[in-house]
């Protein structure tokens, strides 16, 4: 059986025809954007899917390579089928001052083979040809520039434009080449490097740069915000999950709608929702899909016939046999792909057709069993989110293995459950405006209109920037950030913090499952604070609690100003272009007086239970809770630390320590966090003799 989710994120957009509009050099917003910054050596492009990276960076490109003294231009792809979105492209019939072209023995992607042992060996070769040649463009995968980074030195590519595509494929990790690679080039200097990326935060778990190097790229961002709401046809973004018990293959038709462009992602062989057979699984989706009727001897494309007579074409990326599967990627980076809806209807997938995969018609992301990480799963809803006539709603669907009290791993299932609930709270924010909070009465700000009235003074006022698609929103009490990166990191990255944050499992538990016996505090000053100091802990502690106190606020705000669009556009006060920052307003003025303790005083985790709650059946439900609810203890040692800091913060602020006995539900936990830590160390002392 399965149980359905009502969309645990629904984005309604505007539909302004912005995000598709071209300025004279034929140019969309966003790759206008970038190219304003094209005169930087160091350049970090984030964007979602659909919003024209690949063309921003032609631009881009052309532009050093003719007037910024650069010889090469290496653009590097994580997958080959990725290669495509470099084609030639006419850029001059636009009105730009020249063509991208690129030769067709210099789009490594074409060559046959994949990117390993000896088959890599040509493909080296190739770049080192092409460094020798008078040729200026080449495309390769991830892979083939390792190795031939490795063979070649860095020297090989001074003077050269580095492009490197899904850039959160790099990380700092010292097990990472192609992360060091990318280090040796900023370290050596003579290299120019554009970083893309459709994530919003660059790693799970490992920063993608050191510190010092991240702070040498000019960034530029493009939100989901501003993507969605500028195009012509899209209408919403829903997001769900489901979850089911016993096979997956019996649940999906009730997830899987013959009737939408839909790219489905069966689990990886370790998850616990496979069945262990990839094939078989594959066979069982199209058995679910209709009657199959042989194979298009063009495509290779599988056709599945529905009961009313309707043929499907499945395009099938999880086939071992190499020639089909070859054959299959062809038609699919065909152009017809994109010119023609009719020519493929839904494409089954495994590793495959998750990131820089161009399918505008894509209705419908379905994921079965969680995937490794948000950023992965930012990616799978990207293919969705594309712009196409006649295409108004897209979805992602993840259905998932409930938590079976009979089932030895129930910890496993009860950490997918957390995870998806992350997924959620994540795109949640990635999907809202950019917030820009200063402390009340700091000013008005150029460019942001304040509603009727214009700025007041004396009251939180509420600006948007329809052009940027922000947020200025004063709070009293806002701690302002001090140094240079403290400043970058509240105004570029937010949702990295907010990522750790939702990802922090015990976080997620005290804030969902005994929330009636956790203070919000404890979740947005405890849990944030460390997750901050842990992530910075270079920046003082007043950058520390700046950071922590925006984070929150854009988790938090968010969060309210969506349950106030909802209402308002129920009732019939707002329309989808003017809802959420309606309900910005809308919170505001309830709240009479918005202010740091009432933003902390929120748990960030209230609205996720309320959508959880509903597709998990009662059962598993409390599984979950009992689990949970199980490992609570007393006090530990770090937060009873981080309790201590934060009472001495409110000794300076009041000239008193907090009383035990107070009425003050924080207060009265302070003060047990500063008897418990006296306790840890009186035992410790004891223990040391």
């Amino acid at each position: 059986m399965t149980q359905l989710a009502i969309p645990s994120v629904s984005f309604v957009t505007a539909r302004t025809g912005a995000a598709n509009k071209a300025n004279e050099l034929g140019m969309r917003p966003m790759q206008e954007r970038a190219f304003a910054r094209r005169g930087e050596q160091y350049l970090l492009i984030k964007s979602p899917p659909a919003s024209g990276k690949s063309r921003a960076l032609m631009f881009i490109a052309l532009d050093k390579l003719a007037n910024q003294g650069i010889r090469k231009a290496i653009i590097v792809v994580p997958e080959r089928s990725i290669g495509g979105s470099f084609a030639d492209a006419p850029l001059s019939q636009f009105g730009f001052f020249a063509d991208w072209v690129v030769k067709p023995q210099w789009n490594l992607c074409n060559a046959p083979g994949a990117d390993n042992g000896q088959v890599a060996a040509s493909k080296v070769k190739a770049v080192g040809e092409f460094l020798a040649s008078e040729d200026e463009v080449l495309v390769c995968t991830h892979a083939t520039f390792r190795f031939a980074f490795d063979e070649l030195g860095v020297e090989a590519f001074d003077d050269c434009l580095i492009a490197v595509d899904e850039f959160h494929h790099v990380s700092a990790h010292p097990d990472n080449r192609l992360g060091a690679q990318v280090t040796a080039l900023i370290s050596r200097g003579k290299a120019h490097i554009v970083a893309m990326t459709g994530s919003y935060f660059r790693g799970d778990a490992v920063a993608v740069l050191a510190p010092a190097d991240e702070a040498r790229f000019e960034t530029v961002t493009y939100t989901y915000y501003e993507q969605l709401n500028g195009y012509d046809h899209l209408k919403a973004l829903e997001i769900a999950y489901c979850f089911y018990s016993g096979r997956y293959l019996d649940a999906i038709t009730e997830v899987l709608d013959p009737n939408l462009k839909t790219i489905v992602h069966i689990p990886n062989v370790n998850a616990r929702e496979s069945l262990k057979d990839k094939i078989k699984e594959a066979e069982g989706v199209m058995e679910a899909l209709g009657t199959w009727k042989g194979t298009d001897p063009a495509t290779a494309f599988q056709l599945i016939e529905r009961p009313d007579g309707r043929l499907l074409r499945v395009a099938d990326l999880i086939d071992d046999d190499a020639g089909r599967r070859e054959k299959v990627i062809s038609a699919l980076k065909d152009p017809k792909a994109n010119a023609d809806r009719d020519h493929v209807d839904v494409i089954l997938a495994l590793g495959m057709a998750k990131e820089g995969f161009d399918w505008i018609w894509c209705e419908h992301a379905l994921t079965v069993g969680y995937r490794a990480s948000l950023t992965e799963i930012i990616q799978i809803i990207g293919r969705a989110t594309r712009d196409a006539p006649g295409k108004e709603v897209a979805r992602f669907t993840n259905l998932i293995a409930e938590v079976d009290a009979s089932e030895e791993a129930v910890t496993e299932a009860i950490n997918d459950t957390l995870k998806a609930i992350a997924a959620s709270l994540l795109m949640e924010q990635v999907l809202a405006p950019r917030f820009e909070f200063t402390p009340k009465d700091a000013g008005r700000k150029e460019g942001f209109d304040y509603g009727p009235g214009g700025y007041k003074e004396g009251e939180t006022n509420v600006g948007f920037n329809e052009a940027t698609g922000q947020v200025h929103l004063e709070i009293k009490g806002l701690v302002e950030p001090k140094s240079d990166e403290a400043k970058r990191i509240c105004a570029q990255d937010l949702n990295e913090v907010i990522a750790a944050f939702v990802q922090d499992k015990p976080t997620v538990e005290r804030g969902l499952f005994y929330a009636d016996n956790t203070l919000p505090e404890e979740l947005t000053q405890l849990q944030m604070g460390k997750i901050v100091r842990d992530k910075y802990p270079d920046l003082s502690e007043e950058d520390h609690e700046a950071i922590r106190q925006q984070a929150v606020a854009a988790m938090n705000i968010a969060q309210q100003a969506r349950a106030q669009a909802g209402k308002l556009i129920e009732e019939g006060k707002a329309s989808a272009n003017t809802a959420l920052i309606e309900g910005v307003r809308k919170y505001v003025t309830d709240v009479k007086e918005l202010d740091v303790d009432l933003i902390d005083r929120i748990n960030p985790f209230q609205a996720a239970y309320a959508i959880f709650a509903t597709p998990m059946n009662e059962n598993a439900l409390r599984q979950v809770a009992a689990a949970i609810a199980a490992k609570r203890v007393s006090i530990p040692e770090d937060e009873a630390r981080e309790l201590t800091r934060r009472a001495l913060q409110f000794k300076r602020e009041r000239g008193r320590v907090p009383d035990i006995t107070s009425p003050d539900a924080w207060e009265k936990r302070m003060a047990e966090g500063v008897a418990a830590l006296a306790r840890y160390t009186a035992q410790r002392k004891v223990a040391d003799g």
